[in-house]
């Protein structure tokens, strides 16, 4: 049993010293900086302002960990593809990520995408860290409010075919404004960590 209500801010990491390495899964949140990462994070823990949702995408600059019931540790990367940050800053960013994922430390990724766009090449990219990690990962196709029933399927088929995902990635229809598909989600993490429910 995992208690979502449980949920920590340990530390935001600026450097691979920062790094907890106490053997807990870590589960990675990866997504552009306005597609609403924040507030998938919320949702899923049904916190209102947990993870901090920024006026101005691009806010989060550092790898900032949670320690979930001091099981697992959800893990938010920095925001990807915001125009309006330098390049050096972007660049600081990706090498920090890098480092992350070369650390060995990564148990699950999670790449959150608008369901309503085809997904960029940033999407891309992190979509290959992900599958070079070798390590399960799971597609959250966010802002399902925000487009019609009959459109779901081509919009999940679009994200499938445009990140070249393997069969066992699987694409999760998701609302963090209405909280559709958040169950399916917490099912699969919980699943990784050999665990059977969770309480909410």
């Amino acid at each position: 049993m995992l208690n979502l209500q449980q949920a920590e801010f340990i530390r935001s990491a600026v450097s691979e010293k920062d790094f907890p390495r106490d053997g807990l899964p870590q589960f990675v949140f990866a997504g552009k900086s306005n597609v609403g990462k924040s507030s998938v994070l919320n949702r899923l823990l049904r916190r209102k302002n947990f993870a901090r949702v920024g006026a101005q995408p691009g806010k989060t600059v550092h790898i900032n960990f949670f320690l979930i019931d001091k099981q697992t540790y959800f893990v938010d990367l920095p925001g990807y593809g915001f125009a309006k940050v330098s390049k050096a800053e972007q660049n600081r960013w990706g090498e920090l990520m890098q480092i992350y994922f070369d650390s060995g430390l990564l148990s699950c990724g999670v790449q959150i995408v608008d369901i309503r766009h085809a997904p960029t090449k940033d999407d891309a990219t992190m979509a290959n860290w992900f599958r070079a990690s070798g390590m399960p990962w799971l597609v959250i196709a966010n802002k399902l409010d925000k487009i019609k029933k009959s459109q779901l399927q081509g919009c999940l088929d679009v994200i499938r075919q445009t990140l070249l995902l393997p069969e066992a990635v699987p694409v999760i229809p998701f609302s963090a404004e209405k909280g559709d598909g958040r169950e399916t989600v917490l099912d699969m993490l919980i699943a990784h960590m050999g665990k059977d429910a969770y309480k909410s």
